[in-house]
């Protein structure tokens, strides 16, 4: 029982993880149609930047996280702003999907190569939160940092849901999802629109990175494997549905942690492959999603 429940901790505190990362993804596609591959490098941004504010002395412990989410929130928007924006536009508004997905990887690549430059290949690790002393619960150890990244999850979604449904500009970038045309028409802007959620995407992504590096350790090229389980996560639940993300994300978490304790953990990061495989061959749409995705 005790060895399950270890799994379970590990498989939880994962998911949680890869289902920030998924939201991130859901909320560029629902405003765009793109699937942004930069999303694993604003992880690493969040791990990072927070890692070197707090070295440097250049803020206090408790700022340095928040200035983190916003440079990399800020680095989503200029994203945005600097490279898809002048893509679409180049093509009198009907870019190409291929060619603005493209787009995002070479960022994903041009920020990584300048992380690696600036700040070196060395591992680096957040002090935990609340200490590292373990919960002891029937025999299994529970880390306390996955409490906060749990917490940090039923956060981003209680305030995503009132974002959404409560504030004006969520109601637009809800409505630009459903139907741009029709946005447009009743005078919302949908190049706000797209700005904001590139930015919140980044700034998820920054959260997700802050929170798991007291676990995992962060690195330059940390956001590579996390990016591409986030958008498993986001696969499994369905593109567009950021309840679909949260669960794929808690989902796949669990897959993983009982195939590495259960089977090898030379399997693990093969999982969320082999889900993807098998979601795209039997649910192309995922499991909570209603619309359906363009062939890339």
């Amino acid at each position: 029982m005790s060895e399950f429940l270890q799994f379970l901790f590990s498989g939880i505190g994962n998911g949680a993880i890869y289902a920030l990362v998924g939201l991130g993804f859901a909320i560029i596609y629902n405003a765009s149609h793109v699937i942004n591959f930069a999303q694993g490098e604003f992880v690493m941004i969040g791990g990072m930047a927070t890692v070197s504010l707090i070295a440097g002395g250049i803020v206090p412990v408790w700022l340095a996280m928040p200035v983190a989410v916003a440079v990399a929130g800020g680095i989503g928007m200029a994203l945005e702003k600097f490279a898809v924006e002048p893509a679409a536009l180049r093509r009198g508004g009907g870019a190409s999907v291929v060619g603005l997905i493209i787009i995002t990887i070479g960022a994903s690549i041009f920020i990584r190569g300048a992380v690696e430059v600036w700040l070196g290949k060395d591992f680096h690790r957040l002090p935990p939160f609340s200490g590292s002393e373990a919960i002891d619960i029937a025999g299994a150890k529970l880390d306390p940092q996955i409490l906060w990244v749990l917490g940090g999850l039923a956060a981003v979604v209680a305030g995503l849901k009132w974002f959404f449904e409560r504030t004006r500009f969520g109601k637009a970038m809800l409505a630009a999802s459903h139907n741009r045309l029709a946005a447009q028409l009743v005078g919302i802007d949908i190049r706000r629109v797209l700005l904001a959620s590139f930015g919140l995407s980044a700034a998820l992504g920054a959260l997700a990175g802050i929170l798991t590096a007291p676990i995992t350790l962060t690195k330059y090229d940390i956001g590579i494997m996390l990016g591409l389980k986030g958008f498993c996560a986001a696969i499994l639940g369905g593109l567009g549905s950021g309840f679909g993300a949260v669960l794929g994300g808690l989902a796949l978490g669990l897959a993983e942690a009982m195939a590495a304790g259960y089977i090898s953990s030379a399997y693990k990061d093969a999982v969320a492959f082999v889900i993807i495989v098998v979601v795209l061959i039997l649910m192309p749409g995922g499991l909570f999603g209603a619309k359906s995705s363009e062939r890339v």
